[in-house]
């Protein structure tokens, strides 16, 4: 089984003015296509993995042979990551729902968590992830490094941003924390809500 590039559930321009949409497809039929075109390269000889999803792949690296883990972790990373990001990105859905009151009983409220995801993702140096996670104590906050999973450390993400340059740099430059408050306008509580539940 060859790992494909999912369709997007939205049109390119459906993210703007927030995000626009010549990032938006370059994103994903560049970047994300690459991530895909590489881990299936990286898997060619090794058929034991040929049922494993991008997701399984990073939560038991261990797994994976040396000589293709890198790059298994790298682009495998990427595909899970993209693949997560995607549907979690939507217009005008107002914030409700189990993972939200998860996060205002776990920051104390909304605001709190808003600003300390924020400061986190702003603050990443380079490239790489913030993410909100749960963990058997509950929700927390942590990022991590190019396109690492949280899946690897064994924690499941709920939801998470992409501060890779290439997902912000055409339409706000080096003004990180602006991409960062555009990504708030454009949360699918919805999808959150399921990634919540599934995480469980």
């Amino acid at each position: 089984m060859s790992h494909k590039l999912p369709d997007l559930p939205y049109g390119y321009d459906a993210l703007e003015p927030y995000f626009d949409a010549k990032t938006m497809e370059i994103h994903h039929t560049k970047h994300h296509q690459t991530y895909v075109d590489k881990l299936n390269g990286a898997l060619q000889g090794h058929e034991q993995f040929g049922g494993h999803t991008a997701e399984q792949l990073v939560s038991n690296l261990n797994e994976v042979p040396e000589t293709i883990r890198t790059a298994v972790r790298n682009h495998g990373g990427g595909h899970a990551n993209h693949s997560f990001f995607w549907p979690m990105l939507k217009k005008n859905v107002v914030p409700a729902g189990p993972a939200f009151d998860a996060i205002v009983k776990q920051f104390g409220s909304f605001e709190g968590f808003k600003e300390k995801f924020s400061t986190s993702a702003a603050l990443l140096f380079g490239s790489g992830w913030a993410w909100l996670v749960r963990e058997e104590s509950g929700l927390a906050i942590v990022t991590t490094a190019n396109q690492d999973n949280p899946l690897t450390l064994g924690k499941k993400p709920v939801l998470g941003i992409d501060v890779w340059e290439h997902a912000y740099y055409l339409k706000y430059q080096n003004r990180r924390p602006e991409y960062i408050e555009a990504f708030f306008q454009v949360i699918n509580w919805e999808k959150v809500n399921e990634y919540y539940e599934a995480a469980g």
